[in-house]
């Protein structure tokens, strides 16, 4: 199945929104936190470019696929969360268009994002988009995506069908993820993710831009 660029968007009762690389922009300060870690286990060797690609994955596939032991990579991940909450997100920028989009947009608004929750929450105040969620989920102690226990965290909370959620994320982990819940999903090109492995998980939905996503005007409104 093709994805569709739609120029009038359906509005949905819920939608969910992964975070780093959807909206924000969080890159600096992620590939710099492990660029930490991975100095201090003498690796030198990794390009910020080959790390954009895990991000919206958990940690501990990235560290598997550099060759660390497992006995390690627990320890990486702590000193990961330190370095990173120290950076205080001071690289990191909400994209244009995203506090305008979630302020218009219909429905009831979750994340659904690898993040902790207190994290992302944290994040979303910063940049001033916390007030325009409904509810804040992050990957609490469950397996993060492509599994969609996040996705599903979100719905139980508003008690909400599958079919009645749209799915937005820029990874081929945030596609799958939505695949794997039942909802419908729309990926987002600005991000991170590569096109290719995108649209291998046939998304509903694509945009390159945020304000794409609001549902077009009804008649009534637009008289």
């Amino acid at each position: 199945m093709n994805p569709s660029y739609v120029n009038n968007f359906p509005a949905f009762p819920v939608y969910l929104f992964d975070v780093d690389g959807t909206l924000v922009d969080s890159a600096c300060d992620i590939c710099g936190a492990i660029q930490e870690v991975l100095a201090t286990n003498s690796r030198n060797d990794v390009t910020d470019a080959f790390l954009r690609r895990y991000i919206g994955r958990h940690l501990i596939d990235l560290f598997q696929d550099l060759g660390f032991p497992a006995q390690h990579i627990e320890e990486m991940i702590v000193h990961y969360r330190r370095v990173y909450l120290a950076r205080n997100h001071s690289m990191t920028k909400c994209y244009a268009g995203v506090a305008e989009m979630v302020a218009a947009l219909p429905g009831r608004k979750s994340t659904a994002t690898t993040k902790g929750t207190p994290t992302t929450r944290a994040v979303l105040e910063m940049f001033g988009l916390l007030p325009y969620f409904d509810h804040v989920q992050g990957t609490d102690g469950f397996p993060a995506k492509p599994e969609p226990n996040v996705i599903f965290a979100s719905l139980d909370v508003f008690g909400a069908k599958p079919e009645e959620c749209l799915f937005v994320g820029d990874s081929a982990a945030d596609m799958e993820a939505g695949r794997r819940a039942g909802v419908k999903t729309c990926a987002v090109l600005y991000g991170y993710g590569e096109r290719e492995e995108l649209f291998k998980w046939s998304p509903d939905y694509v945009i390159e831009r945020p304000e794409q996503l609001l549902p077009a005007p009804s008649c009534s409104q637009s008289r």
